[in-house]
């Protein structure tokens, strides 16, 4: 069977990945449009490197209304210097640079969902294009991934750093100890209802050590959210041995996802009322949501239900649902 050759990926990085000292540039993808006939798309990517050591790749705004992640990497582009290294650090503070731009969780562009659209093609559409060119070039560089998530403007959670239950044990565990050094409020034994095409598993498939967060919602980061996505990658790094200096933690409450019981999902659109609150406990059959009908009155609501156990740990967010939207997610307290 002949293996199908890609193109090379028509991305230009205007920085070094193997020079010395800090660098601040662009990952530039060509774009024609009807305002630039020879446009690009310029994706802002900085690189410090000194020595021997690790390689961490650090990414924000994978969906683009998510906004701890590129709050804290465009502030470590500004201050980590390349003394202060033992090996590379890769920030790029916004994947998907034209979701971030409009505040949207997929692209204005092509509506491509860059977290489910690996491993990309380099001639599909710029969505793609940007995927492929972290399938192909960035993350075979990589030993440590971070990817910052939040629950952008549909979803709001706890916030939690996570990695995922994986076959091969080692790196699983691995992943978990970047995940205690992270040092969130909460920590996350993640379960995934959606894993093709994410930028998770592309990581992990080639052996990589990936970890993630979700550290709130709504559309906005809060002071306190924004200094948990700050601390916590530094303690990432450190853990690494890429910056030097001790992990601070702080204390955490570590969490389970166990199955898809975890998940609930409306049946019906309309005016949602949460009955609970993000971190409090419920029982299995507790009410966790109504849903009042918007075309009519007289009518009762239609309640959610938890189909187990658990603390609320993610809600939706805006006031309205439509029919399949996520209402609610549970976990389990393990500590």
């Amino acid at each position: 069977m002949t293996e199908t050759r890609l193109p090379p990926s028509p991305i230009s990085a205007t920085v070094d990945f193997t020079a010395e000292g800090v660098q601040h540039g662009f990952l530039r993808l060509p774009y024609s449009r009807d305002d630039s006939a020879w446009g690009s798309v310029m994706i802002p990517i900085t690189v410090v490197r000194n020595g021997k050591g690790p390689t961490a790749l650090l990414t924000g705004g994978n969906h683009g209304d998510e906004y701890e992640g590129p709050i804290a990497l465009f502030d470590l582009a500004c201050c980590l210097q390349a003394e202060a290294v033992s090996g590379a650090v890769i920030i790029i503070p916004a994947m998907n640079y034209p979701a971030f731009l409009a505040g949207t969780r997929t692209s204005p562009i092509d509506r491509g969902n860059m977290n489910r659209s690996f491993p990309g093609r380099p001639d599909g559409t710029v969505t793609e294009k940007i995927a492929d060119y972290f399938q192909r070039v960035l993350l075979p560089m990589a030993d440590l991934v971070l990817d910052f998530h939040s629950g952008g403007r549909t979803l709001d959670f706890l916030p939690f750093c996570a990695a995922h239950i994986l076959p091969d044990k080692r790196q699983e565990a691995q992943a978990f100890e970047y995940v205690a050094a992270f040092g969130a409020p909460y920590s996350m034994k993640m379960l995934e209802i959606d894993a093709v095409g994410m930028y998770d598993t592309a990581a992990e498939e080639m052996g990589k050590i990936f970890v993630t967060t979700e550290l709130g919602g709504g559309g906005t980061a809060t002071a306190r959210s924004a200094a948990i996505a700050k601390h916590g990658v530094i303690n990432v790094l450190r853990h690494a041995g890429i910056v030097a200096g001790a992990v601070e933690p702080g204390p955490t409450t570590w969490l389970d996802m166990p199955d898809d019981r975890c998940f609930s999902f409306a049946d019906e659109g309309g005016l949602i009322e949460p009955a609970i609150d993000l971190g409090e406990e419920v029982t299995k059959n507790a009410v966790l949501a109504r849903i009042y009908s918007t075309g009519r009155t007289g009518e009762p609501p239609r309640e959610i239900r938890a189909a187990m156990d658990g603390i609320l740990c993610a809600r939706h967010f805006p006031g309205l649902v439509k029919p399949g939207d996520c209402v609610a997610v549970l976990a389990i307290v393990t500590n």
